[in-house]
């Protein structure tokens, strides 16, 4: 299976190496029958999901091809479809106490592995001529502390304002990384998310093709 999961960006839908690390991800769950997608297909993306598996894969049409919706996965052009991005998901437990009515219930479940290691891009040293670490090892009770700091301060962040009843979670983007990350809690929600924040564990990683922020 991909060590990086960023290796598997810009592959097809039948690609070998997707199709051993979905069948890798299967086994480790005990799921031998969650390695077949759900599709959904639109006119500018296709989706796989597989819930059993925390994971949700994002396909770009390329070459002209527009799908229609509602295709079959044997209805779907593999060659004009690129992989563009994938979402890795964990569902982290309420503690003690929590408002479990708040909790927005996920067909997801967590990523069966553990810990995920994602390649960091290379940045001159900092201030005080510490360089950064070569990757990130992320396991499903990884804070929002820690991601800063193994990857730095993010380019672009948001969420969390607003009553914690009604807002978005906070995220982080570290866009030449290629990594946005959204968390979970009652820590990432409300008033005070960012200042909670730090102790939020991450509920969705989001891997995508690096970009200049």
């Amino acid at each position: 299976m991909a060590s990086d999961l960023k290796q598997l960006l810009g592959h097809k839908p039948s690609s070998p190496a997707l199709a051993e690390h979905i069948s890798a991800l299967a086994s480790s769950a005990s799921k031998p029958d969650a390695a077949k997608p759900e599709v959904k297909s639109y006119s500018d993306a296709v989706y796989f999901n597989y819930y059993p598996l925390g994971l949700s894969i994002l396909f770009k049409p390329v070459n002209g091809y527009k799908p229609k919706t509602g295709l079959k996965r044997e209805d779907l052009q593999d060659d004009s479809l690129i992989l563009d991005g994938i979402d890795i998901y964990n569902v982290p437990k309420p503690k003690a106490g929590a408002n479990a009515s708040r909790a927005t219930k996920s067909p997801y479940t967590t990523y069966p592995i553990s810990p995920i290691v994602l390649s960091l891009f290379p940045l001159p040293p900092d201030k005080e001529g510490k360089t950064r670490a070569e990757s990130i090892s992320i396991t499903p009770e990884t804070t929002g502390k820690e991601f800063v700091l193994s990857m730095g301060e993010p380019d672009r962040k948001g969420g969390g304002a607003g009553p914690s009843s009604g807002s978005i979670g906070i995220w982080c983007e570290w866009s030449k990384d290629g990594v946005m990350v959204e968390f979970g809690g009652e820590e990432s929600r409300g008033p005070q998310a960012w200042e909670r924040g730090k102790d939020a564990v991450w509920k969705v990683i989001s891997i995508f093709p690096p970009k200049d922020s």
